[in-house]
């Protein structure tokens, strides 16, 4: 339960999980953010104004999926570390997840990573096809990994140190 373990249970990811027909059309930013405080940075960087916290900055942030193009920008500035963007069109078998990551070292592109689960349960070895720094300000990464399409709803992070080159 997510107020005692800060899992979501999969009634908490319902809520804001986009629909089959959108995660068909490309990218999509996924805010797994449940907690009504205080904080709206995703909000002011997206420059598709696609997230909103209605009926105040104490809401929880909510994508328009019409909207969002999937561009990552929300991922590197959320605090809370709970922005992902899923790409679903990416191949047949495969879809491409982006995660944020704040610890040292940073995986490199090319790099297989252990991805991990809510519950940080491994998932499997996924490459890394793209590490984008958040900039001198913002130092959170995202990492978008390449991952069987029936993990890209799963794989949320991944396992520090758990490295190794996919060369």
């Amino acid at each position: 339960m997510l107020i005692r373990d800060g899992i979501p249970t999969p009634e908490d990811l319902a809520t804001v999980m986009p629909s089959e027909e959108r995660l068909a059309k490309g990218p999509i930013a996924i805010t797994e953010c449940f907690q009504n405080i205080a904080c709206n940075p995703c909000v002011a960087a997206c420059p598709q104004h696609a997230i909103s916290m209605e009926p105040d900055i104490n809401a929880t942030p909510k994508v328009d999926p019409d909207a969002c193009i999937g561009c990552r920008v929300c991922v590197a500035r959320c605090p809370g570390l709970a922005i992902f963007v899923v790409d679903m069109t990416h191949s047949e078998d495969t879809a491409l997840v982006t995660l944020p990551f704040e610890f040292l070292p940073v995986p490199e592109k090319g790099q297989l990573v252990c991805g991990l689960n809510r519950e940080g349960a491994e998932q499997g070895w996924y490459p890394v096809v793209r590490a984008v720094s958040g900039g001198k300000k913002n130092m959170t990464w995202m990492l978008t990994l390449e991952v069987p399409k029936d993990k890209a709803m799963e794989v949320r992070n991944i396992k520090v140190g758990g490295y190794r080159d996919g060369r």
